[in-house]
């Protein structure tokens, strides 16, 4: 397993740690549901340097990423971040990510489970390209903090960036704990206002620390994988492995946002497949929730009488809405939101209804 620079801040701090696509990283440092609550009341920090990050150079920068990424990367305007994939030639993904456009080069946010795998496939498919791709998943620690509050805790330790004027999936430069021309992004896996910063791995201890002491009159807490996961799924955002994998693609998971068939765009990997799926889905992902005992887990089947019509790819406990919650695929004209079901949990049957995505969204400016 690997370390990301923050293990000992985690170890001191308590945490109870597991392997994660790879890494020892903290689950949980508290009660899972207190850690959610902290950061939709307050805020919470997050180790996030585990995930990929991925530099692109080069005169066929643009190029080749419009290749290979599912959506419109030269449309992005500059300062600005785009959800896409990278798909196989068949539609389905290989990972999900962010996309970073600069003036001078191509900042990638990947899955880190999926780095060593997206890495070896974006170098097969840079051939006959003119491009750098620099993998500085090592050489960063990438930190988060998520809430209400992050901004006025934040800015304190930053110079020459204005928080507040940095729109939801913008990103810019600017001094972070007296590190210059840092990484700052706000984009999150939370539903909730937050920034991200990348800072080098040597000093990625120092800043956790500082914002962890700015953020504690205010309540700012750390806070573990268990938590990230279901404040994610709380605002209906996929997760690698569940709602998107080698069998499900991103038309029939409600992505379409992070898909480009505009024809300019040129051809790309995948595209003929996804567009022909635009057309005619077959299948639709969309929300449960259900107030039995039980909490909708991965592979649970779904049924409506006698008929099979589904099954869970996702699940937790929601804090924040005070039920059980889950994402599903079903066929397309099933899942209207309201209508009931049923959750089959080993043999036993529990009511559960359908709910439109997501189940939690905070208004963004």
């Amino acid at each position: 397993m690997k370390d990301t620079p923050l293990r000992e801040v985690h170890e001191r701090l308590g945490a109870k740690m597991v392997e994660f696509g790879g890494w020892y990283m903290p689950v949980q440092y508290g009660p899972i549901l207190e850690e959610v609550q902290c950061v939709r009341t307050k805020a919470g920090l997050f180790d996030l340097s585990h995930m990929g990050r991925v530099n692109v150079k080069g005169p066929d920068t643009l190029r080749y990423l419009e290749r290979i990424c599912t959506n419109h990367v030269g449309k992005i305007p500059l300062g600005s971040i785009r959800y896409s994939l990278f798909c196989r030639a068949d539609g389905n993904p290989i990972d999900d990510l962010l996309v970073y456009r600069g003036s001078d080069e191509v900042y990638l946010v990947v899955n880190a489970s999926n780095t060593a795998v997206d890495l070896a496939w974006m170098r097969e498919h840079a051939q006959g390209f003119d491009v750098v791709i620099d993998d500085l998943s090592d050489a960063q620690a990438m930190i988060a903090l998520q809430g209400q509050v992050s901004t006025q805790v934040m800015q304190p330790l930053c110079e020459g960036i204005d928080l507040s004027k940095l729109g939801y999936y913008k990103f810019g430069f600017g001094t972070f704990c007296g590190l210059r021309n840092t990484r700052i992004s706000r984009t999150g896996y939370t539903g909730e206002q937050g920034f991200e910063v990348y800072v080098p791995a040597k000093e990625g201890a120092r800043c956790w620390n500082a914002l962890a002491q700015a953020g504690a009159p205010q309540g700012v807490k750390p806070i573990g994988l268990g938590a990230r996961d279901t404040l994610r799924l709380e605002a209906g955002m996929p997760l690698y492995g569940h709602e998107i994998d080698a069998t499900h693609n991103p038309i029939e998971a409600g992505l379409s946002f992070g898909v480009s068939f505009a024809p300019e765009k040129g051809d790309w990997i995948g595209r003929t497949p996804l567009e022909a799926l635009s057309k005619a889905p077959k299948r639709q992902l969309v929300g449960i929730k259900t107030d039995g005992p039980r909490v909708p887990r991965q592979g649970y089947k779904l049924f409506q009488g006698a008929r099979e019509i589904g099954y869970v790819v996702s699940g937790s406990v929601s804090p924040t809405l005070s039920t059980n919650i889950g994402t599903c695929y079903v066929p397309v004209g099933v899942g209207t939101s309201g209508e009931s079901c049923e959750l089959d949990i080993k043999g036993k049957r529990q009511p559960a209804s359908f709910c439109a995505l997501p189940f939690f969204s905070r208004t963004r400016k």
